[in-house]
């Protein structure tokens, strides 16, 4: 038996005539709020987090992506992550129904946080990367001592860990140019609207970030050409000795069902260098994320 007050509640809301489903799952709230506060209150609860979890599913991963080749940073990755879908969800009424359009929406919520907390110069320059990398006389010997799956592992970590920290010797409007370009692969238009700046001036800044990145990389890195000094193998015992990458089993930044291969080309391809740099930065693998990221971050933003 319903209460007076849920009756009356079921009467003024369906009222005599029949009603759309919609609006019947309004009546049958209605009618559970009267008959049942706290019955109200975990539905109301419930349907909340079914709405976050669907407007932060589908795009997370690629935001967390782009967040991450901006600031180098895990801790910072995660922070800025939840910041940005709080500030996103504020503007909920804003956002595109088509999924790729809305993807590039929260791109553009992502970029306007960033611009205002990062700084507006590098936090890292060539010369401080130059100094992490290259200062120390080369060592082959760890390599040596690792079985090939070690091996190929750490010259995995090292390539890709050391191609993120190249872009973000770049100042944050390049770097972010670059990543959407050559990272999350948008086009022109998309990747212009996404930085809220017209494509001529996206065009203008990548144009910058590419040369800055091959001035750097051409005479240096074997990835784009084999004869250039600077090798993985090489530099493994440094990167590790310095903390530029952490030992197998502790961090890995590439998905799992990714082939490693010294050059990391992929599967089916010649394990050699890609030269481009381009294709270099295009088969990078999506930074892993903190486990249960998704979980924490669909709770934060539920209850808050």
């Amino acid at each position: 038996m319903l209460s007076r007050s849920a009756s009356g509640a079921l009467r003024c809301v369906l009222g005599a005539r029949p009603v759309c489903p919609v609006r019947a799952r309004d009546a049958f709230i209605c009618v559970i709020r009267a008959a049942s506060p706290v019955v109200y209150h975990c539905l109301v609860v419930k349907l909340d987090r079914d709405r976050v979890k669907a407007f932060v599913e589908p795009h997370w991963r690629r935001l967390y992506n782009f967040v991450f080749r901006l600031t180098l940073d895990r801790d910072r990755a995660e922070r800025y992550l939840t910041d940005i879908y709080m500030l996103a969800l504020s503007r909920a009424d804003q956002a595109p129904e088509v999924p790729a359009e809305r993807e590039v929406w929260l791109l553009g919520v992502a970029n306007e946080m960033l611009e205002e907390r990062l700084p507006r110069q590098p936090e890292v320059d060539f010369d401080t990367l130059d100094e992490t990398l290259r200062s120390e006389a080369t060592r082959t010997d760890v390599v040596r001592s690792l079985s090939d799956p070690q091996r190929d592992f750490m010259l995995w970590e090292l390539k890709q860990g050391c191609m993120t920290a190249v872009i973000n010797c770049l100042p944050p409007g390049e770097r972010a140019a670059f990543v959407v370009c050559h990272v999350l692969k948008l086009s022109d238009e998309a990747a212009a609207r996404s930085l809220r700046i017209s494509e001529s001036a996206y065009k203008v800044r990548l144009s910058r970030a590419r040369k800055k990145v091959g001035d750097y990389l051409a005479p240096r890195c074997e990835h784009v050409n084999p004869m250039n000094p600077c090798r993985c193998p090489a530099r493994v015992g440094t990167a590790l000795h310095r903390g530029f990458i952490r030992p197998m089993g502790e961090v890995s930044l590439r998905k799992a069902e990714m082939p490693y291969g010294r050059y990391g080309t992929g599967l089916g391809n010649e394990d050699a260098p890609m030269r481009d740099i381009a294709a270099i930065y295009g088969a990078l693998p999506d930074p892993e994320p903190p486990s249960g990221l998704a979980a924490r971050l669909v709770e934060h933003l539920a209850r808050s």
